[in-house]
């Protein structure tokens, strides 16, 4: 599958992830995936369950968001997630896990990010917990 990362509507970049406006967009508490229908079905997923989404470098959890409003053969999960590892799966799906960290050119030095091959799969385990919000342990 072609992975698209898009811009959100909904935040600037990793700004306000974290803020009561992600329970408006987050599907089964994660980082939405967009998924074409026919797609969908042939990977057994429906609207609002989990999908695991890797390649050789890394691996996602997302929720899924079917449509026709996708070209099949292409999922999109939007940049700007933040990073919440564990065991070698980004909970939170930050779709960074998935794009080289290439530079386009010497001069911009910029990321070609923005797109990637990726495997799907409906994820059939129990959802591990999100840690990324989680408040750091203050010591005396």
């Amino acid at each position: 599958m072609q992975l698209l990362t898009a811009h959100p509507a909904h935040r600037l970049h990793s700004q306000l992830n974290y803020a009561e406006l992600r329970k408006k967009y987050a599907v089964a508490d994660r980082e939405p995936i967009t998924i074409h229908t026919e797609d969908a079905a042939r990977f057994g997923i429906a609207n609002g369950d989990l999908v695991r989404v890797w390649n050789k470098r890394g691996q996602i959890l997302t929720g899924a968001v079917v449509t026709d409003g996708i070209k099949k053969g292409v999922v999109c999960v939007h940049e700007g997630a933040w990073p919440d590892l564990e065991n070698g799966l980004c909970k939170n799906g930050s779709a960074n896990v998935l794009t080289a960290d290439i530079p386009s050119s010497q001069l911009a030095n910029a990321c070609a990010g923005n797109s990637a091959l990726v495997y799907i799969e409906k994820y059939t385990g129990n959802a591990p917990k999100l840690t990324a919000f989680d408040q750091p342990a203050v010591q005396a």
